[in-house]
């Protein structure tokens, strides 16, 4: 048996391949079906005089998602999905399916949401889950490559790393536990073991919130490494996501033309990154500052013209097509043609008018920006746009950071904290940074933060046994697939999500 993925090796050859029927139409004498076998996609060309009147009938009225397996030669066709076409000589059902809930047509988020173990079929969510596993994949080559250990940390916890208001609260044995919000702390005391650690594993966080950004339980990658200042942790930030994200450009070039993925931002990642000061960049937010000869408010402007502009065009492109149509002078296949586009440009229209919202709604974000705020994600994206690549902000005000970031010692009042911004809108995708070493200093911030001494005495050990400075970040796996994958929406990033009132399928 032969899979779709190694079909390059075997142009001109017969081959056996194992699937199911994705899609599908027929004309006089010829079936064109779209098949997949999990590896990828290709059509499959069923011919009467060659299969058969039985098969070929067979293959006519075989229900969308059967399962079967066919024999046939594999042509190279670029024009094709998947660039193949397997000229089918033979085939055989399986398993044939009932009248499937999927079809091409449009359906709603909801429908797709609650059907989402058959959505996961679908060609875009295929690239999806296959762009998932090679960043997984990339991640774990990067750290093993620099001799990092990976290392578990515990799903029930008993104390929280920023407080308790958004964790899950479960019964343990007659003791309230929590499941984790991050397995940093932890982190923390296995790299006083071994030097180099990370952890990689399911986190939790209980707010109550259904913007695109926001999951109830999410995939964490935790670094935590023993003698590394603010410095070299954001330089293996760099090192760490230009490593990923050439990865997946390098080995995914298939799934991010099905996603449609314009790459030019991913291809900016290999760029030396933005560095700068929380100050410094808020000033550019608040159009104090100036980015390659213009203010924050200039390039909004400029957004909010582009805008106008691009509908315009749609609206002219609608009006001409409806026209053509109205005039009686098309034939029904260029009705058809033109009416199909008119709807999509309608949705173009939608889109748009999406769009501007969010422009106004950046720029009354930056006009009333307090400086020792934390940023909000319109913030994150009226900075990342005026530098069109990653931003790397630090030195935060310690109020918006949580007690175990270190003060720096040369800029009192701030943070020795850093946050990675993803461009293109998708905002906060890395935090991290230096450690509190200073065992009195913690406890204050554990008092201050109300939090209970009791549950972080062990904690506080790390700083009384071997004490030395020691840096971390945290990188939420599901936010570095939605921007790599150009995703409005978290919820296609991860094979079966979890959010506020979602817990089906």
């Amino acid at each position: 048996m032969t899979r779709i993925q190694d079909l390059a090796a075997h142009v001109g050859q017969a081959v056996e391949l194992k699937g199911w029927n994705a899609q599908k139409r027929d004309s006089k004498g010829l079936v064109f079906m779209t098949f997949r076998d999990g590896t990828g996609f290709c059509q499959a060309v069923i011919n009467l005089e060659v299969v058969g009147e039985a098969s070929f009938e067979v293959a006519k009225r075989l229900p969308q998602e059967s399962s079967l397996a066919i024999k046939g030669t594999v042509i190279c066709d670029e024009k094709q999905v998947g660039g193949y076409e397997i000229q089918v000589t033979a085939l055989t059902v399986i398993a044939e399916a009932e009248d499937y809930p999927i079809t091409p047509k449009e359906h709603g988020v909801d429908f797709l949401m609650d059907n989402r173990h058959l959505w996961l079929r679908s060609r875009r969510q295929w690239a999806i889950m296959r762009v998932r596993n090679r960043i997984i994949f990339a991640i774990h080559e990067f750290f093993q490559g620099k001799g990092f250990v990976q290392m578990d940390a515990p799903i029930f916890t008993g104390n929280a790393c920023e407080g308790t208001t958004n964790l899950f609260e479960t019964d343990y044995y007659g003791e309230p536990a929590y499941l984790s919000q991050s397995g940093q702390l932890y982190g923390e005391a296995m790299a006083m073991a071994q030097g180099l650690i990370y952890t990689f594993g399911p986190t939790f966080r209980a707010e109550k919130s259904k913007t695109r950004r926001h999951l109830s339980e999410f995939w964490m990658i935790e670094p935590e490494m023993a003698f590394y200042d603010l410095k070299m942790d954001m330089d293996l930030i760099e090192q760490f996501v230009q490593s990923v994200v050439g990865a997946v450009l390098s080995s995914c070039a298939e799934e991010l033309k099905v996603l449609e993925r314009d790459t030019k931002f991913l291809e900016k990642v290999q760029l030396p990154f933005i560095r700068m000061k929380y100050e410094d960049a808020v000033s550019v937010i608040l159009g104090e500052k100036e980015v390659n000869g213009r203010t924050s408010f200039v390039m909004l402007d400029e957004e909010k013209a582009k805008l106008v502009d691009e509908q315009k065009a749609v609206e002219q492109d609608i009006a001409e097509r409806e026209a053509k149509i109205k005039s009686g002078e098309l034939k029904k296949g260029e009705i058809n043609f033109n009416q199909s586009k008119v709807d999509k440009l309608k949705g173009q229209l939608t889109d748009i008018a999406e769009r501007q919202q969010a422009v106004e709604q950046w720029i009354s974000s930056a006009k009333n920006f307090k400086r020792g705020d934390d940023f909000g994600g319109s913030d994150e994206t009226v900075l990342t746009k005026m530098f069109g690549q990653p931003v790397m902000v630090y030195n935060w005000p310690q109020a918006v950071k949580a007690f175990y970031m270190k003060e720096d010692e040369e800029d009192k009042g701030y943070a020795k904290g850093v946050d990675l911004l993803a461009p293109e809108g998708y905002g906060e995708v890395v935090g991290g940074g230096e450690r509190e070493t200073d065992i009195e200093r913690l406890k204050s911030k554990i008092i201050e933060h109300e939090l209970p001494m009791s549950a972080f005495e062990w904690y506080l050990d790390l700083r009384k046994f071997g004490n030395v400075p020691h840096s971390g970040f945290g990188l939420g796996l599901e936010r570095l697939v939605a921007w790599i994958c150009g995703l409005q929406h978290i919820r296609e990033t991860i094979p079966f999500p979890r959010s506020y009132g979602r817990l089906l399928p």
